[in-house]
């Protein structure tokens, strides 16, 4: 079996359901602090599922994360990050991208959706890739993705800060979203 087409150059995976492998898929986030310092955070807590059809421009994604499930590696940071001054993980636990639309665009492929943070849905577009497939020892077929964007916090509400005496802000308002996706093939 073939798990690997060609359409206007660009590589897609096979047509089917494909759920992501929460242990093998990484989320991360990435701001500046200081105005200067990129400080990252993931959530492992997630999970998904990938729908590729025959036009690969029907496929769709829906993607689930813990909110908190946030961590970058300081325990007093993250839970700032899980408090009502950022994601307010009591009231709003969960983050939810669910897509809109999915077209080649000069060798890659826009992935447009609706993200959800706070219970306030916006628009956003990532740069996705298809980075290959293949069949693992046990048998099952997997596919791996990537996918890049950037969103303004202050967008979902997320508008904490504290300036800077020199000028600038502590934390940036404009975040990196990084996806590293594998995905094992349902049916």
């Amino acid at each position: 079996m073939t798990l690997t087409r060609t359409i206007d150059q660009t590589a897609v995976p096979a047509a089917g359901t494909w759920s992501l492998d929460p242990a093998h898929t990484t989320v991360t986030i990435t701001a500046r602090h200081l105005m200067v310092t990129k400080v990252r955070g993931t959530f492992p807590e997630i999970s998904g599922e990938i729908k590729v059809t025959d036009d690969p421009a029907e496929s769709s994604v829906v993607f689930t994360a813990a909110a908190a499930s946030i961590a970058t590696g300081v325990a007093d940071r993250d839970n700032h990050l899980r408090s009502p001054d950022f994601l307010d993980v009591a009231n709003y636990p969960e983050i939810r991208f669910e897509s809109t639309g999915l077209e080649p665009d000069d060798g890659v492929w826009k992935l447009t959706g609706d993200l959800t943070i706070r219970d306030v849905t916006i628009p956003v577009t990532f740069d996705l890739a298809f980075e290959g497939a293949v069949t693992d020892p046990m048998g099952n077929s997997k596919s791996f993705f990537t996918a890049h964007g950037e969103i303004d916090r202050e967008d979902w509400g997320l508008t904490w800060n504290v300036p800077l005496d020199g000028g600038g802000v502590l934390v940036s308002r404009h975040f990196q979203i990084d996806v590293e996706a594998q995905a094992v093939l349902r049916s």
